[in-house]
């Protein structure tokens, strides 16, 4: 919470009365005055007003939430919107509900686009709007095009968000599948709530993983059995195949120099496949960092000096070790071992250290669920730097996924033979598919993608939903155009015609998405853009169903018709860049 200014206050520019409600009107290209739409966070800046200005005046005396919650009413008797914060603002203002909202009452209904605002039951206020400034957002929504949406609820904050980050061992699995997905969707959410990100894969192409990569390449290439801890599927006969390919003479060379030629080119390749196979289920990167980097640099003997400055660091049984305990971790951390080898948390410390040295004020990582013990860990860690965990460090842990057909789990890859791919969910199911149900499941729960439905071109599909609702609204705007009917200039547009009951429920809906996108980046919660979208059609599908867009053979199109082929654009407008956001596409047809 944060207080508000005293009646003896200025409030730097905020200036007392009705007045400081009123918005001007929005100015048309050619200088003419035109009506501007009301959304929800402009009541919610109005309701701030209204309260600073009560404040000011002295008539109450409150703390002033950070958030004011503006909703709507279950029931259209009770008005287009209703707010809680009388309630929330009671008790510090020593008056009852009621009152506090019987002096916001006429403030915000003196405010432009509201009709009127009434107090109702314990003191819930609820805000009824002019038709006009209800129906404006369908003009304002087309003219924005691409950026509604967008806020800038993030803005300053750099942000580095590191994801999937298999090593080079074999494909991406369908658990690394949903991180692939999960994570560039936050990406594009947190740009979209301005914040700046930056995509980064973490990997190591050295150390025992690597190793029994190699081994498993050379016994391939020999036609010999997979050794005991190796990999086997398919994709090892394939690797190996390309390195002698690529390198023929391998095979001849002495046991130390073959393996070092499998190792160099044999992981290349692995990578390459990983690289192709998430381009091609739309995630992007902006950084591929090795850890080996770290080593060949002296990073963690530097990150090592750090701690040990900071006083974290003692020696215990010939090894050397970080306080953790002191920052509530359940135990102390090997930092290098009695032989002397550094251990991977050394390396974590010195990649946290190197990210926070590249500027980013905040490191956010994501991972499997079986990487729930490091949260401790890793949050100790930053805090023996000096750093806020809650501040510069943020860990999500993401369940699994299980692929069912016919209501049995898929068990066996084709190629990896052990575990399930991300190029084998593709094959099953394509992207767009993939991407929704992955994204569309909060990553706290464990999800069984059922490949019979994700298919099915039905409605109970979630993806084929809302796609066929985009395709909806561009055959409805494809045929406009093949009559000669246009929506017209948007000074000539009349929001006041579009008040029936399910153009105000579909212009409302339309009104909430910046909101989602921002709560869905604050939360890091993608699946909220998902279910919106799903709202979002329903509720289109509604509208289309009672009201005519275009006229009856015969009829005459008029003001009426220009008005729903602006809502329509804008409904068309609000899914595309919510698909976007997911990384689906909005197909035109199906």
């Amino acid at each position: 919470m944060r207080t508000a200014q005293g009646a003896g206050d200025t409030g730097g520019e905020r200036c007392d009365g009705v007045e400081a409600l009123r918005k001007t009107d929005v100015t048309d290209g050619d200088g003419s005055a035109s009506v501007g739409a009301v959304t929800p966070a402009d009541l919610a800046a109005v309701i701030s007003d209204g309260i600073h200005t009560a404040i000011q005046s002295g008539h109450i005396s409150a703390q002033v939430p950070e958030e004011i919650r503006v909703e709507r009413p279950r029931h259209r008797g009770h008005g287009d919107y209703s707010t809680n914060v009388a309630l929330q603002l009671a008790k510090s203002a020593g008056l009852s509900a009621r009152a506090v909202a019987e002096t916001l009452a006429p403030l915000v209904s003196a405010a432009a686009g509201v009709a009127k605002a009434e107090v109702a039951g314990p003191g819930f206020l609820n805000i009824t709007l002019e038709a006009a400034a209800i129906g404006a957002l369908a003009r304002d929504i087309v003219l924005a095009g691409d950026t509604y949406g967008r806020t800038d609820r993030l803005g300053g904050l750099r942000l580095n968000l590191e994801f999937v980050s298999a090593n080079p061992t074999g494909p991406v699995h369908i658990g690394g599948a949903r991180w692939a997905v999960v994570g560039d969707v936050l990406a594009r959410l947190l740009e979209a709530a301005g914040a700046e990100v930056s995509r980064e894969y973490y990997f190591n192409d050295a150390g025992g993983q690597i190793d029994r990569f190699v081994r498993s390449l050379l016994a391939a290439a020999h036609g010999a059995p997979v050794p005991e801890d190796g990999y086997s599927g398919g994709y090892i006969e394939d690797i190996a195949a390309a390195v002698l390919r690529r390198r023929p003479d391998a095979l001849g060379l002495s046991g130390t120099e073959a393996f070092a030629v499998f190792r160099e080119v044999g992981t290349e390749l692995m990578f390459d496949e990983i690289k192709t196979s998430l381009a091609a289920f739309g995630t992007r990167f902006d950084t591929y960092f090795n850890e080996k980097d770290l080593h060949d640099r002296g990073d963690l003997d530097a990150a090592v000096s750090r701690l040990r400055d900071g006083g974290h660091v003692f020696e215990e049984d010939g090894a050397l070790w970080l306080r953790t305990t002191d920052f509530g971790d359940d135990k102390d951390r090997v930092l290098v071992k009695s032989d002397g080898s550094w251990t991977y948390f050394t390396a974590d410390c010195a990649y946290y250290l190197n990210k926070r040295s590249r500027g980013f004020e905040r490191v956010v990582i994501m991972l499997g669920a079986d990487h729930a013990g490091y949260v401790g860990r890793m949050r100790a860690m930053a805090a023996c730097f000096g750093d806020d965990p809650d501040r510069h460090l943020e860990i999500l842990i993401g369940q699994l996924v299980n692929l069912v057909k016919d209501g049995t789990p898929v068990r066996m890859s084709k190629r990896a033979g052990t575990v399930l791919t991300l190029d084998d969910l593709t094959e099953a199911v394509g992207v767009d598919a993939a991407r929704y149900a992955l994204a569309r499941a909060s990553v706290d729960s464990t999800i069984d993608l059922d490949i019979d439905l994700l298919t099915r071109q039905s409605n109970d599909n979630p993806v084929h939903y809302v796609q066929y609702a985009h395709t909806r609204l561009c055959a409805v705007l494809r045929k406009a155009t093949e009559e000669g009917i246009g929506k017209g200039a948007r000074e000539d547009f009349d929001p006041a015609l579009l008040s029936h009951g399910r153009e105000v429920d579909l212009l409302a809906t339309l009104a909430e998405f910046p909101q989602v996108v921002a709560t869905a980046a604050t939360l890091r919660e993608p699946h909220r853009v998902a279910h919106y979208l799903e709202a979002l059609a329903g509720t289109y599908h509604r509208f289309y169903d009672a009201c005519r867009i275009l006229p009856r053979a015969g009829e005459v199109p008029d003001d009426r018709t220009r008005a729903r082929l602006w809502l329509t654009d804008a409904s068309r407008l609000v899914l595309r860049n919510g698909l976007r956001l997911l990384g689906v596409s909005a197909p035109e047809r199906m």
